[in-house]
Parts: C-alpha cells; sequence; structure tokens
C-alpha cells in the first residue's frame, strides 16, 4: 500500500501513512486506541486516535461524523483540535465504500489527564485556579457555539507538563435546543436533574460536571462517587433532599415517589467536607453544585466570580466566543453508507496546520 505501512499497537494493526512513526500506546476508550506519534523526519508529537468499530451501528457511525465535524468547528486554546484525520488504504483498486472500515485522528499530544494528575500530586491553591480557570475559558467557547459537553471529567481534560490544558472528547455533545437522552456524563459527574430524568437539559449540566471537578481538584478524591444503584443517594448525602422546587420538575412519577421516600436530609456545609479550601473556592463551588439547573451559576459569572479576582493570565480578556455550530444532522436516520459519504467528505475538506501539508501529505490523500 503504497504511502502507508502497517504497526501493531496494543494487540491491533494500525495502517497509517508513513509521515507518521508510532512512538508507544497511551491508551483506550470505550470508542477508540490512542498512540503518541512523530511526524518523521520532524521533533514535532501528536497524538493518533484509531476509532474502534466505527461502523458497527448506524449509531456509531454518526458518532464518529459528530466527533469529526466538532473538532473541526472548535478553535480554542483550551479545546482540542484536529491537526490531521485519515482513513485507511483500501486493498482493492477500485474501493467502494464497503473498503472503509478504519477512522484516524489526530490531535494535540498533551501530558496526562487530570483523573491521573489528581491521583499522583496534591495541587496547590494556583494550580487549581489556573485548571479551573482554563476549564471554564474552553467549556465558554463550547457553550457560545450552542453546544453541550455532556461528558466532561478528570479522564476528558488533558494537561501538559506547564498546566496548560485541552477539554477533550465531543462524542457524547449535543447541541443545545435538542432533546437529549439520559445518557449522558460519566456517573459521577451527572447533574441530578440527569439522574431524575428532567428530559430536557440546559448547559447547567456542564456546569455541575465542573463543579464536581472543582472539588476533586481541592480534596484529590471525587465527591460523588456512587454506583448505579446508589448514586442518587450519595448525592443526597453531601446536597441534602432535594426541595419541592427539584422535584416539580420532575416528570417521572416513580421517581418522585422514590424522593417522597426518603426522609428529610440536611446539605453539608463544604467547609467541613474541604476545611483547608480557599472560601472564595467554596463558594463557587457552592454556586456551580445548586441543585436547581436554573441557579445554577453560568460559565461566564464563574470567569467573574471573586475566586478570580487578581488573577493576571495575559489571555483573561481574550474573547472566547465560537462560531455557532450547525448540527442539522442530529435529527437525520441515515444508513451506515450514507454516513460513511459525509465523513468521507469531512476527511477530504479538511484543511490541516502548515506543518501536516505537502507531498507526503498529499500521498496518502
Amino acid at each position: 500500500m503504497p504511502g502507508f505501512h502497517s504497526v501493531e499497537v496494543n494487540n491491533r494493526n494500525w495502517v497509517i501513512p508513513d509521515i507518521y512513526e508510532v512512538l508507544e500506546p497511551l491508551g483506550r476508550g470505550s470508542f477508540g486506541q490512542v498512540a503518541k506519534v512523530q511526524l518523521r523526519n520532524t521533533n514535532i508529537q501528536v497524538a493518533m486516535k484509531k476509532l474502534l468499530t466505527p461502523f458497527e451501528s448506524e449509531e456509531d457511525a454518526k458518532r464518529v461524523y459528530r466527533e469529526i465535524k466538532l473538532l473541526k468547528h472548535m478553535n480554542h486554546r483550551n479545546v482540542i483540535s484536529l491537526l490531521d484525520v485519515f482513513h485507511g488504504p483500501s486493498p482493492n483498486p477500485n474501493p467502494t465504500l464497503d473498503d472503509f472500515q478504519e477512522v484516524y485522528l489526530v490531535t494535540d499530544l498533551m501530558y496526562k489527564d487530570l483523573h491521573r494528575v489528581t491521583r499522583e500530586v496534591r495541587l496547590s491553591e494556583r494550580q487549581v485556579k489556573f485548571i479551573l480557570f482554563q476549564i471554564l475559558k474552553g467549556l465558554k467557547h463550547i457553550h457560545s457555539a450552542g453546544v453541550l459537553h455532556r461528558d466532561l471529567k478528570p479522564g476528558n481534560i488533558a494537561v501538559n507538563e506547564n498546566c496548560e490544558l485541552r477539554i477533550l472528547d465531543f462524542g457524547m455533545a449535543r447541541l443545545l435546543s435538542m432533546d437529549m437522552t439520559d445518557r449522558v456524563c460519566t456517573l459521577w459527574y451527572r447533574a441530578p436533574e440527569i439522574l431524575f430524568g428532567w428530559g430536557q437539559y440546559t448547559k447547567a449540566i456542564d456546569m455541575w460536571s465542573v463543579g464536581c471537578i472543582l472539588a476533586e481538584l481541592i480534596s484529590g478524591r471525587p465527591l460523588f462517587p456512587g454506583t448505579r444503584r446508589d448514586q442518587i443517594m450519595v448525592v443526597i448525602e453531601v446536597m441534602g433532599k432535594p426541595s419541592e422546587e427539584f422535584v416539580s420538575g420532575i416528570s417521572d412519577p416513580y421517581a418522585r415517589q422514590y424522593l417522597d421516600r426518603i426522609p428529610p436530609r440536611e446539605r453539608r456545609n463544604f467547609r467541613e467536607i474541604f476545611p483547608d479550601a480557599n472560601p472564595n473556592a467554596l463558594d463557587l463551588l457552592e454556586k456551580m453544585l445548586d441543585m436547581i439547573p436554573q441557579n445554577r451559576i453560568t460559565v461566564e459569572e464563574a470567569l467573574n466570580h471573586s475566586y478570580f479576582k487578581g488573577f493576571s493570565d495575559p489571555y483573561f480578556l481574550e474573547d472566547d466566543t465560537a462560531q455557532p455550530y450547525d448540527q442539522n444532522f442530529e435529527n437525520m436516520n441515515l444508513p451506515i453508507n450514507c454516513w460513511k459519504e459525509l465523513i468521507l467528505t469531512e476527511i477530504r475538506n479538511f484543511i490541516p496546520p502548515p506543518c501536516f501539508q505537502g507531498p507526503l501529505r498529499e500521498s496518502y490523500q
């Protein structure tokens, strides 16, 4: 296959352009396998993800299309950016859509994710503040495009050696105006309106997740480490029994009955849970973890909170606004081959950064 070579990564065969050299595996998730790779004849190192089973179902194919579209759209220093995207070569001289079975994404290489950081290092208050500030800046960019991330957690936030971070993984993201399913957010970072099935969610679900992350940055451990059976009670033990205002938003009668059977429980004082924390950090945390989504602090309000007063990062005043994002395709139910056609169009139309352009890249496009 001219322009390509095969390499084994974690017992899986990758077929990638000769422009890249795999250095080492980095990890594997539900939807992809990641390796550190280097651009040949340069010192540029990047992360490459091979999407696993991208075309096993219509929903899988739609997820691939969504992730590519969102990565191409976002343009912010605290949001992961797409450097290259390609598909595996076909062994047939006249390839068909049936030969299109592999998709690879190339993005910035980061040091490690926040999940590892919080378990390996006790962060200083300045580090916590800088990390939180960057999360909020990136999330403001995402929200300004009319998009909900829906899966913010430490494992989806990557950090480099300089404590600079990027928000990862848009596989669960949706347009703000769309109907939502309950299959959003990893359990420990899931907002109460999702746990109780309110149905129509807002940007507030991401702010709850950021609050959970802030609590973890402060203490080094998750605030709501529940299981599928007891997650609701784990939240209630900290936040108290939901108020009538919260219950009024629940449409499921069984969920209402469940809450009725729970005895009264007061919210715990965050000062007791985090005795050494900055009072301004705890005030911001309380506003992020408001049980009522309408009352929860927005990302813009959080960035203007007194916790960041005197914070002198040079890009504090940079514009984080994104262009509106067109997600009309989310209402489309298409067969797999139609999604493949759309994905191929996105791949062909992608314009990479200058260092990824040139004759060598053209050899596999």
